[in-house]
């Protein structure tokens, strides 16, 4: 069994992660094969149903990646279902108060620290019968925080226990504090937000986790997130593909049978 965020993010190391929205496994394993610690499957805003899902879990775990899914929504359902798959974190969105905290948590922990219900089909298959035993103390559980409720909020969210670390989601943040979506480092409100989540996860003894990109990631290491996405497919195929193109097309330049 690969060793599990939490016991890493513990340890006070950062990680660094891939983000899939094309629902193909293959993908996914090509991600995984890059040297990420993790790679997340978004079934939230990506294209992928749960069957794909199953499939592109199943593609990581062909590499040292720690397989990661955030679900389209707090519930239950899809949350056992995704982490009888194989998934070893659970990102859930939308958390605006601490029951919505509470129920997460429930959802993803085997009694007596939660409620998810015992059936780990696939799971069982690759961890063997020691999964029921371990699950609690690998399974991340990672809320996000990205609303004004959620903000203010966020020091008892984080003090939840079973929560262990708390996402920033800086698009949706970024709308509810009246901003474009996106990364508004260097506006006062979005600033003072990620400061105040930083201190709440740090007085709950709990990590913090980002969307981000390869721009922005040094600074979110510096400021002390251990959870940091630092591409998705989306966005590195169509860079390399379009920064390909105009390579071949500068060289080419002026040669008629270039057109």
């Amino acid at each position: 069994m690969s060793s599990s965020l939490k016991a890493r993010w513990k340890a006070g190391e950062v990680t660094l992660g891939a983000w899939c929205m094309i629902p193909n496994a293959l993908t996914a394993e090509a991600l995984a094969h890059g040297g990420f610690d993790w790679v997340l499957i978004d079934m939230q805003h990506g294209c992928m149903d749960y069957q794909t899902a199953l499939d592109m879990i199943r593609a990581i775990d062909l590499t040292s990646a720690i397989p990661i899914v955030r679900v389209p929504w707090n519930d239950p359902g899809i949350i056992g279902r995704v982490l009888d798959a194989g998934a070893l974190g659970v990102v859930i969105p939308m958390i605006q108060t601490v029951e919505d905290a509470r129920r997460a948590v429930e959802a993803c922990l085997y009694p007596p620290a939660g409620r998810r219900s015992f059936g780990p089909v696939r799971v069982g298959m690759r961890d063997g019968p020691g999964y029921f035993a371990e699950a609690n103390s690998r399974v991340a559980v990672i809320p996000m925080i990205e609303t004004l409720e959620a903000l203010a909020a966020v020091e008892d969210i984080a003090a939840v226990p079973g929560v262990d670390a708390l996402f920033v989601g800086p698009f949706d943040l970024s709308v509810a504090l009246g901003l474009p979506p996106g990364d508004n480092d260097g506006k006062p409100a979005f600033d003072a937000a990620i400061r105040k989540i930083s201190n709440a996860a740090k007085g709950a003894g709990v990590a913090t986790a980002v969307l981000s990109n390869a721009k922005v990631a040094p600074l979110r290491i510096e400021q002390g997130f251990q959870m940091i996405s630092v591409t998705t497919d989306i966005s590195a195929l169509t860079m390399a593909t379009r920064a390909d193109l105009l390579t071949v097309q500068a060289s080419t330049k002026g040669n008629a049978h270039a057109r």
